[in-house]
């Protein structure tokens, strides 16, 4: 089925009809794969121990590489996605995604799994940009964009709730590879659908593609984000905070370069309306919230609770409920509301779902799964309507780029809410914790509870949620000072017209 191909400007948005969101439905499924794929080895880990036998630094591979290749790439693929074709590279990452899922399942050794798991990322990497690029492309109407966006982010949010319950579940009857498997029946179904149903688009007139931007890029995400993550993990070293300053050199490098080049990765541009920088400021300060309180109620389920794996999984699926429900609720109600003030409202109540979690005592389930919701609720209120917004924004050649940044950012809010507030308590917890009990378990709650005294782990425990509680309150900070510049940046800024611009849409 061919398309045809338009390179005059429109002028006035288009309603999108049925085929829009059917192809938008389709577009869905490697989202899904991509989030889940986030969370899918939660279960998985202790087969792959014992059938792989990897060292400690090989089995932290398997999991992190994932996420460095897929935040590594994401500027280089949205850049690439917006020259070649958003749809071209969204088939071209999920023959790749498909092809890495069934050589990690089939991995025989953990080099070449984590081999594989970095291909996984590398598919990741071309078709989250893509997905979201192509939305931008297919809805120009203001309503019908802002109410898919809310869509997509639920989806994305459920995705990586889902793939741990999912891999539980095929773990029960299957073997480890399983869990990489049911990747390939959706890749497979985008390749056939996607020609037929998702429309091409590209940017009339690309210029030349930069190859030196691309290790500029990767240098400026990487070993920011992996410092992060180490600090998150060991806490503060010299060596890790150096990495985080070789990438803060490296991305003043690369923004230097983005502002010579004729043609660069990403358009300088991009940043004449505030509202675009304000959207990834925005982004990123919201996931420092959602990925710090992840890492403490995940946690809580598990070794405060002493629920199983799957237990906690499933208790972990329900702020995703709400998530759901939220997500096209904040997009309908900023159609009535200036979105700046419904921003500063989705920050607040993030804020309160921490407060939450600060009554919360050592047997509080009910306490931190309400927490979890109203801060998940909070959250995806305040990345629904910047996501829009910024995209919007952004010119419809430039949409790949612009959904690479938002990407990216939010990676970066990833690693250091995880840094900062796991750093918060993680003080607060060794200061707790006995100056006789064992090394191990002043450095974790695990590590509390694999010497097996009953004792030490009760300690621990309140030492763990007393550290939550710090935590917390600065999370709730966080969300505050994101309530207070969401309306201080964009009142009165968020109802104008986005822009309709100039974009070929091709076989």
């Amino acid at each position: 089925m061919k398309n045809p191909t338009s390179t005059a400007p429109s002028t006035t948005a288009r309603t999108a009809g049925r085929k829009e969101w059917t192809a938008f439905v389709v577009l869905l499924l490697p989202l899904l794969l991509v989030s889940m794929d986030i969370s899918v080895l939660y279960f998985a880990a202790p087969s792959i121990s014992r059938e792989l036998d990897p060292s400690a630094t090989q089995q932290l591979w398997i999991f992190d590489v994932y996420g460095f290749a897929l935040a590594g790439l994401l500027i280089t693929m949205g850049s690439l996605g917006d020259r070649i074709g958003r749809r071209k590279l969204l088939l071209f990452g999920a023959v790749a995604f498909g092809l890495a899922s069934v050589g990690a399942a089939y991995a025989p050794s953990a080099e070449l799994l984590i081999a594989a798991r970095a291909l996984l990322g590398v598919g990741g990497a071309t078709l989250m940009p893509s997905t979201m690029a192509l939305v931008r492309n297919m809805f120009t109407d203001e309503k019908q964009r802002t109410k898919a966006i809310g869509i997509w982010s639920g989806a994305m949010a459920g995705g990586i709730a889902v793939g741990s319950v999912m891999s539980g579940i095929m773990l029960e009857h299957f073997w480890w590879g399983s869990v990489f498997l049911i990747n390939v029946p959706a890749m497979l179904l985008l390749l056939v659908l996607a020609p037929v149903l998702v429309p091409e688009f590209k940017d009339p007139k690309p210029g030349r593609f930069d190859l030196l931007s691309i290790p500029l890029s990767m240098g400026a995400v990487l070993p920011a984000i992996y410092g992060l993550k180490e600090i998150a993990a060991n806490g503060f070293t010299v060596p890790m905070a150096a990495l985080i300053a070789l990438g803060a050199a490296l991305a003043l490098v690369f923004v230097r370069r983005q502002r010579s080049l004729p043609h660069a990765m990403i358009n300088p541009a991009l940043f004449r309306d505030r509202r675009f920088g304000a959207g990834i400021s925005l982004n990123t300060i919201a996931a420092i919230a959602m990925m710090g309180s992840a890492l403490f109620t995940t946690q809580y389920l598990q070794l405060v609770l002493g629920m199983s794996t799957m237990k906690a999984a499933f208790w972990s699926l329900a702020p995703s409920i709400a998530v759901g429900i939220a997500a096209p609720a904040a997009a309908a109600i900023a159609q009535k509301i200036d979105r700046a003030y419904v921003m500063a409202v989705g920050f607040l109540i993030g804020a309160a779902g921490f407060a939450i979690l600060i009554l919360a005592g050592t047997d509080s389930l009910a306490l931190l799964i309400i927490g979890a919701g109203v801060i998940s609720c909070g959250i995806v209120t305040v990345m629904v309507l910047v996501t829009d917004m910024a995209l919007s924004t952004a010119p419809l050649e430039k949409a790949g780029s612009a959904a690479s940044l938002l990407e990216t950012g939010q990676e970066f809010g990833g690693a250091l809410g995880m840094a900062v507030l796991g750093s918060i308590a993680t003080a607060v917890y060794r200061s707790d914790v006995p100056a006789s009990a064992p090394s191990a378990a002043r450095e974790t709650l695990g590590g509390a509870a694999a010497t097996g005294d009953a004792g030490l782990l009760h300690l621990a425990r309140e030492a763990f949620v007393h550290g939550m509680h710090y935590a917390s309150v600065g999370g709730a900070a966080v969300l505050v000072a994101g309530a207070v510049l969401s309306v201080t940046m964009l009142r009165r800024s968020c109802t104008a017209p986005a822009p309709v611009e100039q974009v070929t849409q091709a076989a």
